[in-house]
């Protein structure tokens, strides 16, 4: 899939979205190393820390099914008014730390700009075992 591809299955996948509380949502989709493709979108909760970021949904999804090392995270928010209200948070940044992302793409909602960065620049100077 090329990076339009991403963003579009991304925007596809916010329609999933559970954010009753914030009506941001948000989709994410991981490509394994080996090619594997797997969705997520946010999903919220009263209490707010028990909510899951779509990012964090795609990549445990993607961790339940054996993948150790991604690829690419591509990440939309289709109530961003642009590309700026859609990257990921810190706390998802690390966890694309954790499995050695490679290329975050982000887009906002239809017809917005579409980024793609290394995880380097998004988290420079990252923890890392």
């Amino acid at each position: 899939m090329n990076t339009d591809d991403l963003a579009a299955a991304a925007r596809a996948a916010a329609e999933g979205s559970y954010s009753p509380y914030s009506g941001f949502r948000v989709g994410a989709v991981v490509v394994g190393d080996r090619g594997e493709v797997f969705i997520g979108a946010n999903v919220e909760n009263a209490a707010y820390p028990a909510s899951s970021c779509a990012e964090a949904t795609a990549i445990n999804t993607a961790v339940s099914h054996g993948v150790r090392k991604i690829d690419t995270v591509a990440v939309a928010c289709i109530d961003a008014h642009d590309v700026e209200g859609a990257y990921p948070c810190g706390r998802c940044r690390q966890i694309m730390s954790e499995f050695d992302v490679s290329t975050v793409i982000i887009a906002g909602g239809p017809g917005s700009e579409i980024r793609e960065h290394t995880l380097d620049e998004l988290l420079p100077h990252r923890f890392r075992l």
